[in-house]
């Protein structure tokens, strides 16, 4: 079956819903040993959220990449997952949305959260036809991201090490068998609508 160009996938139960995001080691130790985003962790940086882990993988090279040396898997509430996608704007101008620029620009200043669809990425992190969701926080979303919406926090670093260990080794097989499963998350039509530009394919509300 054919993938939707804009489809939200992640890994959620009745309640949460998980996120990723990497980080260089002396944010991600300290967080995971308090729970929670401490300093030097900045509530007044933007932070983006991935709820795709292949997308991840690829953006910090399995966790090799300078300042992105570990992982996090973050387990936030889905209440919380859809205030942001509620209250976010397109980080660039999309037509098919907003009748011009100006509009486009007076929401995106307004709005405390940033989305954008890029390329899903494959096991072996090579572009797919389809798209993945990433979220930008900033200013409030980044204080109820941080004292709200967090539920817990997983080191995933050596499941991205092991996937990619496997796959150094050709067994694409195994390497498949290690990735956070993964399904299309149930937006209600009117979240679909903000953050795919009303392209409701893949995105209805159905039961989760």
């Amino acid at each position: 079956m054919q993938v939707p160009v804009h489809q939200v996938r992640a890994r959620f139960t009745a309640d949460t819903v998980t996120v990723y995001q990497a980080y260089p080691p002396e944010i991600a130790l300290p967080a995971l040993a308090a729970g929670r985003f401490v300093p030097p962790f900045k509530r007044e940086r933007m932070t983006w959220i991935k709820p795709s882990f292949r997308w991840m993988m690829y953006r910090c090279g399995w966790g090799t990449k300078p300042g992105q040396e570990r992982v996090l898997a973050v387990e936030i509430t889905r209440a919380g997952f859809e205030w942001a996608l509620a209250h976010s704007c397109p980080s660039s101008f999309d037509r098919d949305q907003y009748q011009d620029r100006e509009t486009w620009s007076r929401q995106l200043r307004a709005s405390p959260v940033r989305v954008q669809w890029d390329p899903e990425r494959s096991l072996r992190l090579a572009p797919l036809p389809h798209r993945s969701l990433q979220v930008g926080l900033s200013g409030e979303a980044v204080r109820r991201y941080v004292d709200e919406w967090l539920v817990g926090l997983t080191d995933a670093t050596p499941t991205a090490h092991a996937v990619r260990a496997v796959l150094d080794v050709g067994d694409d097989t195994a390497a498949e068998a290690l990735l956070p499963p993964e399904r299309p998350y149930p937006l209600p039509p009117d979240l679909a609508a903000v953050v795919a530009g009303g392209d409701l394919r893949g995105l209805r509300h159905v039961r989760g």
